[in-house]
């Protein structure tokens, strides 16, 4: 039985009954129509956290959905939880799949800049200024991304352009 037939609270019912209304009004093919049930199935099971489940539902939904701006989302929902698992080689090559088809993500080019900030770090914690400049100054390019598609958004992390002086 798909997942959107058997979730158990309000909001994820409320928004299974409105997309299968949109899913009957809105002209889409049957393989639009599947995709589309594969995504929300993934959506429901990451939300509760049952991340092999999503994954399974959105390698599926990436196998039926042809359209390169739906396709985008679903490869972000896939990078979202590599990075959660902690498989950040994983989650960029996901991000960077979704900004191939997407160029408008800011939240693909944040999850990526955290990741790269993040891998700063950890060459710090590991003597190597030089590797984790690198790294922080690919995680600065990301984040100027990220600011400039959604100004005002990603407030920390213009805060971290300024003071790191790498804002231009």
């Amino acid at each position: 039985m798909p997942r959107s037939r058997i979730n158990g609270n309000f909001i994820d019912k409320t928004f299974s009954i409105v997309a299968n209304i949109l899913l009957r009004i809105i002209p889409t093919t049957s393989g639009e129509k599947e995709a589309f049930t594969y995504y929300r199935d993934g959506m429901s099971a990451q939300s509760e956290g049952n991340y092999a489940e999503a994954l399974q539902n959105y390698y599926e939904a990436t196998r039926l959905e042809i359209d390169p701006y739906d396709r985008s989302y679903i490869l972000y929902n896939i990078g979202l939880i590599h990075t959660s698992n902690g498989e950040h080689t994983k989650a960029l090559e996901y991000y960077f799949r979704a900004l191939e088809r997407n160029p408008f993500l800011p939240q693909a080019f944040n999850n990526m800049a955290v990741i790269c900030h993040y891998r700063g770090e950890q060459a710090i914690r590991q003597g190597d200024s030089e590797i984790a400049e690198a790294w922080f100054d690919q995680a600065a390019e990301y984040w100027k991304q990220a600011i400039a598609l959604t100004p005002g958004n990603y407030i920390e992390a213009h805060n971290w352009l300024k003071i790191t002086r790498r804002v231009d």
